[in-house]
């Protein structure tokens, strides 16, 4: 049996790979457009989504162990404006590196960092709270983008689950036959 932080940290990249995989899944049916709208002035778009993501995985995982997560060039409000000439690409870009510093700092951990103290916002957290922290705070906006796709793709949209009516047929078919790999990954 593997010891628990091990383990620990094993469920903790599967399931950061669960995230991004479902939230790349529902921005890979959008059109471009379809990043920069809001469904209402209070609303953030995927575009948004994902800056304000990015900003906070870089600032959160950048010297994970070492500095505190809330980083002094971290600047959060301008995570929820976009200039008039962002693009896609530039998006998909913010998102790739924010990604790029949560995996770098989770795939560093060792079990015995498990237990250590890291501050966020000058608030201690053992590595486990802040990483279920995050891990918590990023399904949100997962599901956010997930279900802003959804919405904006309507009849067009391509499930990333279990169809609609196919419950008890996913039940009695073997897993590989509806697994997508989007949260479960052996």
């Amino acid at each position: 049996m593997t010891d628990p932080a091990s383990h620990y940290l094993e469920e903790v990249r599967r399931q950061f790979r669960g995230h991004k995989r479902m939230a790349e899944g529902a921005m890979a049916q959008l059109r471009d457009d379809d990043f920069f709208v809001t469904i209402d002035p209070e609303s953030n778009s995927v575009a948004i989504l994902v800056k304000h993501l990015a900003g906070n995985m870089r600032s959160r995982f950048t010297d994970f162990l070492t500095s505190d997560g809330e980083k002094p060039d971290r600047f959060r409000d301008r995570e929820f404006e976009l200039s008039a000439g962002s693009t896609r690409a530039e998006v998909m870009k913010w998102w790739e590196q924010g990604w790029n510093c949560v995996f770098t700092a989770i795939e560093a951990l060792k079990p015995e960092d498990v237990m250590r103290t890291v501050t966020i916002r000058g608030e201690p957290h053992t590595v486990l709270q802040a990483i279920n922290r995050q891990i918590a705070h990023y399904a949100q906006h997962t599901g956010q983008i997930v279900f802003l796709a959804k919405h904006l793709r309507s009849s067009e949209w391509k499930t990333l689950s279990i169809p609609r009516g196919k419950s008890e047929e996913f039940k009695a078919a073997s897993p590989k036959k509806f697994d997508k790999g989007l949260l479960r990954e052996r």
